[in-house]
């Protein structure tokens, strides 16, 4: 089995399929309150692939753990710019689950 030669320990796969999950760290110059917060959520947390969106509006960053078969970090940054928040800084973090 795959999760063997990967050694992924059993359990981690979703219908017989890894899933390959990343974390986009995100720090927006422009993020305020809990209108930028709604907006953030609200517009990632609908899209494909998107598992869950944090914002935390003190230190100016957004967490978003994404399916990356249903999107990427690139796809992520471009809807945070359409939506008018500038990004100052990014990280990205692999999983494989």
């Amino acid at each position: 089995m795959v999760t063997e030669w990967l050694n992924i320990p059993k359990g981690n796969e979703r219908n017989g399929f890894i899933m390959a999950k990343e974390s986009a760290y995100f720090i927006i110059e422009n993020l305020k309150g809990k209108h930028s917060m709604k907006d953030i959520k609200q517009e990632l947390g609908s899209a494909p692939g998107v598992i869950s969106v944090a914002v935390n509006t003190e230190t100016h960053r957004v967490a978003i753990d994404f399916d990356s078969t249903g999107t990427d970090q690139k796809q992520l940054e471009t809807a945070l710019e359409n939506i008018g928040y500038r990004i100052t800084d990014e990280t990205l973090e692999q999983h494989i689950m």
